[in-house]
């Protein structure tokens, strides 16, 4: 089971610290190709995405969120989201395991 993370430079950086692969997106098109990438990738069973990210793909990230459909999808505040809550938190609430 492997995780992959969608995000800005800050996010993606971040978490490839901790061993996650991941894209830093600035776009709506590098957002679709980096999620394409993602799905297409089989050991990939979480994608975590910024909000911001998320935003630019909204209905088909959705469609993810709101399903039993894998992989599990997680939205996490971007580094301007004003969120107080630990991300690793938010994470561990999402998916219900400690990372």
């Amino acid at each position: 089971m492997e995780y992959f993370v969608i995000g800005d430079d800050d996010t993606v950086l971040g978490f490839s610290l901790v061993g996650v692969s991941g894209i830093a997106v600035s776009d709506e098109k590098s957002v679709k190709a980096a999620w394409d990438k993602a799905l297409e990738e089989k050991n990939n069973a979480v994608i975590i995405i910024t909000s911001e990210a998320a935003s630019l793909i909204r209905e088909t990230v959705d469609q993810y969120l709101f399903s039993s459909v894998f992989p599990l999808v997680v939205e996490i505040p971007s580094r301007h989201g004003g969120h107080t809550e630990d991300l690793r938190v938010l994470v561990n609430e999402a998916i219900g395991v400690s990372i």
